[in-house]
């Protein structure tokens, strides 16, 4: 690989978890902390205010584990996925910014958490979700059948508009029913993790 140092024969390095895609942190290589991390899969830094190598959690023991090591267009940065143990900053935080190391679905995650507010809020009047809730958990799970047929029908046509229409009420309306029966797409994610070993 590639890498332009800088006149200090330093380059960037950031640090991402390679599972929730997070980032935890900024560190600096030198060529040498560079190949020691190739080397012991443990990633190493060159440290500015101590200048001399210093491998992520030699005290602490929460070390990163390397999974892959990415130049950038320019080369003169790299992009390194770790599997983190323990908290990343110095500080005991997950990352350097005090934010929670945690998986991420998108806007599913928005949609999952504006559907607990919903639930919580019990406005039937004017929430679909927390009138559909109310009617309790046989309700919710029916509606998913109904959306899951409606989505096989139209998987049988031409008519990719419609199909994906349905897709989209079949996955609001299991969101629904994952969180009625006191799940989360984390939960889906750790049993598919479970099942691909």
């Amino acid at each position: 690989m590639k890498i332009k140092y800088d006149s200090n024969g330093l380059v960037p390095a950031i640090i991402q978890d390679a599972t929730t895609k997070n980032v935890l942190m900024l560190g600096y290589m030198n060529e040498e902390a560079y190949q020691k991390t190739i080397e012991t899969k443990q990633v190493t830094f060159f440290s500015r205010s101590k200048q001399r190598l210093w491998t992520k959690g030699e005290e602490s023991g929460n070390v990163l584990n390397l999974v892959d090591v990415k130049n950038d267009c320019d080369n003169d940065t790299l992009l390194i996925q770790v599997n983190p143990v323990g908290p990343t900053c110095h500080k005991g935080t997950d990352n350097c910014w005090g934010e929670a190391n945690e998986s991420s679905y998108g806007f599913f995650t928005t949609l999952e958490n504006v559907i607990t507010e919903r639930v919580a809020n019990k406005d039937t009047n004017k929430s679909y979700v927390a009138s559909l809730f109310s009617k309790g958990i046989n309700k919710v799970a029916q509606k998913v059948g109904e959306e899951a047929v409606e989505t096989v029908i139209e998987a049988m046509d031409n008519n990719d508009e419609l199909f994906l229409y349905e897709s989209t009420d079949l996955l609001f309306h299991y969101l629904m029913l994952l969180q009625a029966k006191g799940f989360t797409l984390k939960d889906i994610e750790a049993e598919l993790k479970s099942r691909h070993k």
